[in-house]
């Protein structure tokens, strides 16, 4: 499988730099010719995963650092968000009851509906967290040239 990296992003978590993050993200995606309905739905995961970092792990701490790397390993998407918060229980990161009406709190349910799959792990370095989320992605058809 050949792996391309389609972006790198450092930011701090600030719901206020969400706006580029979702910038960065639907740039990667118009790259690979990703559909423009499927690329709105990840953009919305990615932000989702992004929002509850900087909610629950960092408790609305701006200074706390998210990195996000987009890969493309040919016919599936990767995203990888990295935080350097205390490391969260994976089995306390899930949705809530749906018939729980109330507002916020389905950031999970989403990534779950959207990806295929998704993982949280320790990083490398042995500290903070790292969700990954893969999707494989359907391409645009290009339009058939015709002769003239």
């Amino acid at each position: 499988m050949t792996s391309e990296r389609l972006a790198v992003l450092r930011f701090n978590a600030s719901p206020k730099r969400l706006n580029k993050m979702r910038e960065v993200v639907a740039t990667a995606l118009d790259r690979v010719g990703c559909e423009e309905q499927e690329g709105r739905m990840l953009v919305l995961a990615v932000n989702e995963a992004c929002m509850n970092v900087i909610q629950h792990a960092y408790e609305g701490d701006p200074k706390g650092e998210i990195i996000l790397e987009i890969l493309n390993n040919d016919d599936q998407l990767e995203f990888r968000l990295t935080d350097f918060a205390e490391t969260v229980d994976p089995t306390t990161c899930r949705p809530r009851p749906l018939d729980d009406v109330r507002p916020g709190g389905l950031g999970t349910y989403f990534i779950q509906q959207i990806m295929d799959e998704f993982l949280f792990t320790v990083p490398k370095e042995g500290k903070g967290n790292l969700l990954i989320m893969r999707k494989k992605f359907n391409r645009v058809s290009e339009a058939p040239q015709h002769a003239v």
